[in-house]
């Protein structure tokens, strides 16, 4: 017995070992969880491979729902982000992840995964308020609303409800964020095609990848925005005692402030071509962040 598992561990390490370029500890554990193959862009936008592919609970939800289909993928790189928002961001994914959605029901996030409070887990994080950013419960939830928008837009779905940031993002275009407060701002769209809709969503690193799975194709969809009336960001300075004397660090990368005028374009199966206006986005610049002392 000790010789057949001595064996067997000698060929486990053949195997492993016998790859032309070097496995790390991470690229390991990559393939023990069979997230293999999955798109790792340096942008948000729309992603076609996801990191859930061999899940057994996302092939058993895809089977029992009926929604064998990736209707549109979304991978929303976060740069830079701020305190608690990853936690948060997180918590919401693990939350929202397995949800399903039924022909002509509305979805909607605050309904589903609110309130952002501590008693449910969530922790302080930076939120936009105008044009200051401050710590409120839950800080950071609003990027699965754009995620989701995104989505629904790519899906080609209803927008029911949806509001732009005060600010600037630095993760996704103008005019295609979305913002969410409890009780006051909500992400809605609705499901109009006549089959499920399966949501599933994970935060690896600093990337939260979003899928929405059915049972039809959707036509294709293209983002189109005009952008007007710039204004120039700020330069914002706090003293930081931590750094060495005249020493100076970027905190927050200042984003020039518009107006902005969102086109989708839609093209058919059968050649057809239809366009639709978004809803407008207006933007207060976001301020430049320099820590000094």
């Amino acid at each position: 017995m000790l010789k057949l598992k001595s064996t067997l561990l000698i060929s486990i390490f053949s195997i492993i070992f016998s790859f032309s370029t070097p496995i790390y500890s991470s690229n390991l554990n990559i393939i023990l969880n069979k997230k293999v193959n999955f798109d790792i862009p340096e942008e948000s936008g729309q992603t076609y491979n996801m990191p859930w592919i061999n899940d057994n609970d996302f092939l058993e939800a895809k089977e029992v729902y009926d929604t064998p289909i990736l209707i549109a993928g979304f991978c929303s790189v976060l740069v830079d982000p701020l305190p608690g928002e990853e936690y948060n961001v997180a918590l919401a994914a693990k939350s929202i992840s397995g949800h399903v959605v039924k022909p002509s029901k509305i979805f909607s996030q605050n309904e589903r995964i609110g309130p952002y409070t501590k008693r449910r887990g969530y922790k302080d994080g930076s939120s936009f308020a105008e044009n200051q950013i401050v710590t409120t419960e839950g800080g950071g939830v609003c990027k699965i609303a754009t995620s989701l928008y995104n989505l629904a837009v790519l899906s080609n779905l209803e927008i029911v409800e949806r509001y732009f940031h005060s600010m600037p993002v630095n993760y996704v275009p103008y005019g295609q964020d979305a913002t969410v407060a409890y009780g006051i701002k909500d992400f809605r769209f609705k499901n109009t095609t006549e089959g499920n809709i399966l949501i599933w969503s994970e935060l690896i690193g600093n990337r939260l990848y979003m899928g929405f799975y059915g049972s039809k194709r959707p036509p294709k969809v293209t983002w189109t925005h005009e952008v007007t009336d710039i204004v120039k960001p700020s330069l914002k300075y706090i003293r930081n005692t931590s750094l060495a004397k005249g020493e100076m660090v970027l905190k927050i990368k200042g984003i020039e402030g518009a107006n902005v005028k969102s086109i989708i374009t839609i093209e058919y199966s059968d050649g057809a071509v239809e366009t639709k206006k978004m809803s407008p986005s207006y933007y207060f610049p976001l301020p430049e962040v320099i820590e000094i002392n």
